[in-house]
Formats: C-alpha cells, sequence, structure tokens
C-alpha cells in the first residue's frame, strides 16, 4: 500500500523491488519529469490520463513512496521524486547509447566517441583526432571544448567518455582516474596593433592599468592569472571581460586594446599568422599540468581506449621536440 503524501515506508528497498521497473516506467518518468502535467505525458505515452495516473501509481507502490505532490495546476517532485528522476534521465541515456553504438557496429562501423577538452589541449586534440580517424575512419567522434570544471561534470554524468583537463577539487580524485599528460605555457596576449607591444617587456604594474578579457573564475586558467597579480599585491583596474571563449577573446583582442593570459599552445598559430601579439612580460608562474581523466572502475570502451593511446604517443612526441629545441644552440633566440 502507497504511504500517505510526505510519508514512505521504514523498510529498506530491495533490489527486486527497483527490478520491476520496466523501460516504459523510466520513460514515463522522464516525461513526467520534463511536463510536470499528467495530461501531457499521457498524450506524449500514447495512453489515456486514467492510465498514466495508475502507471504513476504502481511505480510509487513499487518503490513504496510517493514520488511527486499532486497540486492544481501541475505535478511537482519531492526530494525522492527528483532522485528519482535522475536515475530515470542516466538509465534513458545508458539505453540510447547502447542502441546507437550497437546498430554502429552492427552496420560495420566502429561506434562514438564523446572527447572534452579545455581549449590549451587544442594542439594535441588536432592532431590526435586526425590519426584517429587515419586509424578507425568509420568512428563518429565528438568533441567539446570547455573549462575542466564543466567537463567534469560532464564526465560524471557520461555525457562525455574521456576528459583532457584538470581536477578542480582534490575530491575528485576519489571518483576520477588522472594521467598526466602535458605542462602548459601562458602568454600575455595583444592585437597586434596594441602598444605594449615590441622587445620592452612591461612590468605587472603597467600591464594592471590595462583592461583584461579574463576566463571565468571556476577555471584553472582564471586562478592563475589571478594569483600572478595577487601576489604580487596588485589588482586590476580598468575594464574587464570575462569569457570561457577563445573565439570570442579573439575578436575582442583584434578590435581593442585589451590584454590576455592564454595557453601559448593556442595562441602560437595565431601570432605566426599576424593576428595577434605576444607581450613580452616573464611570467612568475606557469599553468598546472593536464591530461587524461576518466571514471573510476568504468573501464573505458575499445574507441577511448583507442583515442588515449594516439594522444598519449603525441604528448611523448611533443615533449622530445620541445627537449630537442631547448637542447639545440641557438633555440628560441
Amino acid at each position: 500500500m502507497l504511504m500517505s503524501s510526505g510519508k514512505t515506508s521504514g523498510k529498506p528497498l530491495m533490489l527486486a523491488q527497483v527490478s520491476r521497473l520496466r523501460f516504459r516506467h523510466l520513460q514515463f518518468l522522464d516525461i513526467l519529469g520534463k511536463t510536470r502535467n499528467l495530461r501531457l505525458t499521457a498524450e506524449q505515452m500514447y495512453i489515456t490520463q486514467p492510465a498514466a495516473t495508475k502507471v504513476l501509481m504502481d511505480i510509487e507502490e513499487m518503490l513504496e513512496a510517493r514520488l511527486f505532490d499532486r497540486l492544481p495546476r501541475d505535478m511537482q517532485p519531492n526530494e525522492l521524486g527528483l532522485f528519482t528522476l535522475r536515475y530515470a534521465h542516466s538509465a534513458l541515456d545508458g539505453y540510447r547509447k547502447f542502441v546507437d553504438e550497437f546498430s554502429t557496429l552492427k552496420q560495420g562501423g566502429h561506434g562514438h566517441l564523446s572527447i572534452g577538452a579545455v581549449s590549451g589541449a587544442a594542439h594535441l586534440l588536432t592532431g590526435a583526432v586526425a590519426e584517429l580517424q587515419r586509424l578507425r575512419p568509420l568512428l563518429v567522434v565528438k568533441v567539446l571544448e570547455q573549462s575542466s570544471d564543466q567537463l567534469i561534470v560532464w564526465l560524471a554524468e557520461r555525457k562525455i567518455d574521456v576528459m583532457i583537463g584538470r581536477f578542480t577539487d582534490e575530491s575528485q580524485r576519489d571518483q576520477f582516474h588522472y594521467e598526466n599528460l602535458t605542462g602548459e605555457r601562458l602568454q600575455i596576449t595583444a592585437g597586434v596593433h596594441h602598444p605594449l607591444r615590441g622587445p620592452n617587456a612591461p612590468g605587472l604594474r603597467e600591464l594592471s592599468n590595462w583592461p583584461w578579457i579574463l576566463y571565468p573564475t571556476s577555471t584553472a586558467l582564471r586562478k592563475v592569472s589571478d594569483d600572478i597579480f595577487r601576489s604580487t599585491g596588485l589588482s586590476l583596474t580598468s575594464g574587464i571581460v570575462e569569457t570561457p571563449s577563445f573565439l570570442f577573446a579573439l575578436e575582442l583582442l583584434q578590435s581593442t586594446t585589451m590584454l590576455s593570459l592564454q595557453p601559448a599552445a593556442l595562441v602560437d598559430k595565431y601570432v605566426r599568422r599576424g593576428l595577434l601579439t605576444r607581450i613580452a612580460t616573464e611570467l612568475p608562474t606557469r599553468m598546472p599540468d593536464f591530461g587524461l581523466i576518466t571514471l573510476q572502475g568504468e573501464p573505458p570502451s575499445t574507441a577511448a581506449l583507442a583515442f588515449m593511446d594516439v594522444i598519449r604517443n603525441m604528448a611523448d612526441h611533443q615533449a622530445e621536440a620541445a627537449l630537442a629545441e631547448r637542447a639545440t644552440p641557438g633555440a628560441g633566440s
């Protein structure tokens, strides 16, 4: 018997009870979670409203708990309801992913791979994806560029299979596996006509008086830029624009006298093409290394393992090339 509103059974939920939830139940919960309306849910499920009411009652009886508060205009999930809706959505995503990849494999393909990466990994990622496509031409690759704090959320929600980035909190080491790839040099960047361009390096005090384009406060790159000025007792005194988008920052840098701290590997090609310039100031700190991050306890897919092998090799080759360049007399002069 279903408990009254706001009450649940004191007995622990048994696996056998949860196993009675079928695909149709999960589909029903997912739709009801979005519509918050039994009539609309019934229409989308192609059943009558009384039948929809019975489906919800059956689910709540299986779980021995009320999941929704019945209000005059809508259905509001309570705490248990919100938890169950998240489970239903995640389970359906798993079903859909299985069907998509199974169909691709059945037709002779090599599945799907979703990669998330920080912008500073672009120089590695571009070559790795090109090589992966050469090795697995039928593999469907999806690439998402974002900051590490957002990527790690997507990885936990299984919206991506693997990420290239950093931990943003030490507690994440319990949930994710990290494998270091490479370090990241930083460069103060500006438009090619900026007054500070040239061989004379301005000091941090002078730089603090110019307007800046900064990454959001939750990102590792923003923490570095804040630390640079904080460690010298300075703060930025002019206008600030925050954006995670390098392309937007590129447009602003080209059309204003703003400055921005960017990964050197990301801006190198724009400097070579005469679209940006570097400001010669030596920075007192550097960006933390980034690496491959995957979920603990879940073996990566075959496609993800292939990608990880390729990008490891890319990182090793680039590290060897950088060492050789530094060992060459006159290199970088």
